[in-house]
């Protein structure tokens, strides 16, 4: 391939008017990842062939490319008015989308599917558009079909599962995450959702499985280690939660993990390395969820405990935060940094993890809320969304 954009190259260098080898070079740097020559090449044809609906579209792929997706957007939608194409629909779908744009998006698959009723993507990317739309049965319609025609489909399962999940309908939620690891046995986001069903069910054991199995997959999943945590702390199982919990911050710090380990040592006893946990939790603010105010209010009492050199007696069970606590409490760290200070300690993982399933369906491939140590979670929503 270098050796045919380097003779066409000297091809415009000998002659720039040779329209057909620019548009042949144009091509091949935008599939040789050369996005800019590209650009610059289409823009030059353009001055001269402004009705090519094929120069705006490919100035619509470049422009994907390069991030400027409103641009694309512009080139697409001059592609499809000159030649009401299939792909030019299709990828004007996609950009919507990147956009956020969900009405014009669902118009522009919908046109895709005037000419193609079976391209199972177009119905997959029309879920996510109704999916943000809150649609959520015509979300759950779209899914449906995407997965009818390609069962093969792990995203399209992911988000039946997300939406039966929310819904309650845990069954259904069960066998589609289900679906998902019989086509990808190793997709994270799938097994803590089983896992954070199976903990609102109080199956502990089973619970800790899919989160253990989480984590070998994905062992960036800072909520999993909260939850295991929560799972470990109610089982009793201390000394491998610590194990966990320490072999992940050798590989880097994160104020979660040390606040879970410090509510570890505060379960066991360990009065000082509760103490020493809280302050690390708190010297990591930028990975810290949980209400700084929380934490710096555990770490004043447990120090004036250790002053007065009294001992922390172990738990016989799992904390439950009360936010009634620390209504009069005014943080002014954290109205200086702009964040929440009047959130309860809840146990809800709301939204963690869709963030990019919005985009379109064949693009390569979570913020954390607060959890507590509550013991009743059957209200609060653990599932993790999924980040394509």
């Amino acid at each position: 391939m270098g050796n045919d954009i380097e003779s066409l190259q000297e091809i415009l260098k000998n002659d720039p008017s040779n329209f057909q080898a620019r548009r042949e070079l144009s091509i091949l740097l935008v599939n040789n990842g050369f996005n800019e020559e590209a650009e610059g090449n289409l823009l030059y044809l353009l001055k001269y062939f402004s009705d090519d609906a094929e120069i705006y579209y490919n100035l619509g792929i470049v422009s994907e490319k390069l991030k400027k997706f409103t641009e694309a957007r512009d080139y697409y939608k001059k592609a499809v008015a000159i030649s009401p194409q299939e792909d030019f629909y299709y990828n004007l779908g996609d950009v919507l989308v990147e956009l956020k744009e969900w009405n014009e998006a669902i118009a522009a698959f919908k046109k895709v599917l005037e000419t193609d009723p079976e391209d199972g993507n177009c119905y997959f990317n029309l879920g996510v558009c109704y999916f943000n739309k809150d649609e959520k049965n015509l979300a759950l319609d779209n899914f449906q079909k995407a997965v009818a025609i390609n069962p093969r489909d792990v995203y399209a399962y992911f988000y039946l599962g997300y939406i039966y999940q929310n819904d309650g309908l845990t069954n259904f939620a069960v066998d589609s995450y289900n679906k998902v690891l019989e086509v990808s046995p190793d997709y994270s986001w799938a097994y803590f959702n089983l896992g954070s069903i199976a903990f609102k069910n109080g199956n502990l054991e089973e619970a800790k499985n899919y989160l253990l199995k989480t984590i070998q997959y994905n062992s960036m999943d800072i909520e999993a280690y909260k939850l295991l945590t929560k799972i470990c702390l109610k089982s009793g199982e201390t000394e491998e939660i610590l194990e966990i919990l320490h072999t992940r911050l050798q590989e880097e710090e994160n104020g979660d993990l040390y606040y879970c380990l410090a509510r570890v040592y505060k379960y066991i006893g360990d009065s000082e390395k509760y103490c020493d946990n809280l302050e690390l939790a708190l010297n990591n603010p930028y990975t810290l969820t949980f209400p700084k105010k929380i934490v710096r209010q555990e770490l004043e009492y447990i120090e004036e405990k250790l002053d007065r050199k009294e001992e922390i007696e172990p738990q016989t069970s799992v904390e439950e935060y009360s936010p009634d606590e620390d209504s009069d409490f005014e943080d002014e760290e954290d109205e200086e940094e702009g964040e929440e200070t009047e959130e309860e300690f809840d146990d809800s993982d709301e939204d963690d993890n869709i963030e990019e399933a919005d985009e379109e369906y064949d693009e390569d491939d979570e913020d954390s809320d607060d959890e507590d140590w509550n013991e009743d979670d059957s209200e609060d929503d653990d599932s993790e969304e999924e980040d394509e």
